[in-house]
């Protein structure tokens, strides 16, 4: 326990510390009784001088009796402050074996998607926080964590909010392993007979990639071609997606034109998209048990180069009122086409 302060002139200040000695109890009671008598004997009126007197008195015994000792030391000397909130010393982590460890893993957050999460790879998880009214959905989820000696939290709100990143958290957030994306070899070698496997040239934004993973998981997408299969699970796309980002599978694009010559000699047909450039009306096209639909990013869509390698050219037919459709909604309507053709 210490207690500080600064003198009058500004230029001492003083520290209470507990004395190491050990007072045994009887010398502790006999100073408080001599103390007491000397008192009753003392007739002098309270006053100044009486004050000053008897600080002078308990200051002179402070040292041999009291079990608090006063040490001053000069102004400018840095006050005894614990370190990392009262947990003194280094820490003994290697910073390089940390640093890796965090780009292994990531933050996924939203209800459904840690549900999710918890029933297809509960190893995956490192460690959760919860909001309290969430807790009776996720009885299950506390049980195994609690059995597996993995930490949660129960907190409020707003620290639900800074251990997340967002607002939008919906009452959970789970600190997660990353999954490693699959090359293109790996995943043709398990491929089902009917397949159609999404290929998103620059497509960037999280919430429409999280919408675009939840229409795969609905019509039975289970591959995703992406430049960087990380995107799959950032917190934003996997909220989203609503529980769908635990169905797909990331495939690595390494080279996006060479990943889907890759695709074609595996039997696969490439079916561009475009909202502007000429092409054949969904509506009039027969596709294939197994594609690779394309689309590209939000402003410009796909490339010149990768539009013209497609074995088929589409676009979604509409009033023309407005320039083309939000990405993640034209791969849902593709995507039901190619559904209704081929699995129903």
């Amino acid at each position: 326990m210490n207690d500080s302060y600064s003198g009058k002139n500004g230029k001492v200040k003083v520290m209470y510390v507990r004395n190491s000695e050990d007072n045994n109890d009887s010398r502790k009671g006999g100073d408080r009784r001599k103390n007491s008598d000397s008192r009753k004997n003392d007739n002098r009126p309270f006053g100044r001088g009486r004050e000053q007197g008897d600080r002078r008195r308990s200051n002179e015994r402070s040292d041999d009796r009291s079990p608090w000792k006063t040490i001053s030391r000069p102004e400018g000397e840095s006050s005894l402050q614990p370190e990392h909130n009262g947990i003194s010393g280094k820490s003994n982590i290697d910073p390089e074996q940390l640093r890796r460890q965090r780009l292994e893993e990531t933050r996924i957050y939203g209800e459904n998607a840690c549900q999710a999460m918890f029933q297809n790879r509960p190893d995956a998880i490192v460690r959760a926080w919860f909001v309290q009214t969430v807790t009776p959905r996720f009885r299950e989820t506390l049980k195994w964590m609690a059995a597996n000696r993995k930490a949660y939290h129960v907190v409020d709100n707003e620290e639900l909010s800074k251990a997340s990143g967002t607002e939008h958290h919906g009452g959970v957030c789970f600190l997660i392993k990353k999954r490693n994306g699959l090359d293109a070899e790996t995943y043709l070698q398990k491929a089902p007979a009917k397949d159609c496997v999404l290929a998103l040239e620059n497509v960037g934004n999280p919430h429409n990639l999280g919408a675009i993973i939840r229409s795969c998981a609905h019509f039975g997408v289970q591959g995703v071609i992406l430049q960087d299969t990380a995107m799959l699970e950032s917190g934003a796309a996997v909220r989203t997606a609503e529980g769908g980002a635990e169905h797909i599978k990331g495939i690595d694009a390494d080279g996006f034109t060479a990943t889907l010559d890759k695709f074609r000699n595996q039997g696969y047909t490439i079916v561009t998209t475009s909202s502007h450039k000429g092409s054949t009306a969904l509506a009039q096209a027969t596709l294939p048990e197994k594609m690779v639909l394309v689309l590209g990013q939000e402003s410009d869509g796909l490339s010149d180069s990768t539009w013209e390698d497609g074995d088929i050219r589409l676009s979604i037919g509409g009033t023309g009122w407005v320039e083309s459709l939000n990405v993640s909604v034209a791969t849902g309507i593709m995507l039901a086409e190619w559904w209704r053709q081929n699995k129903i």
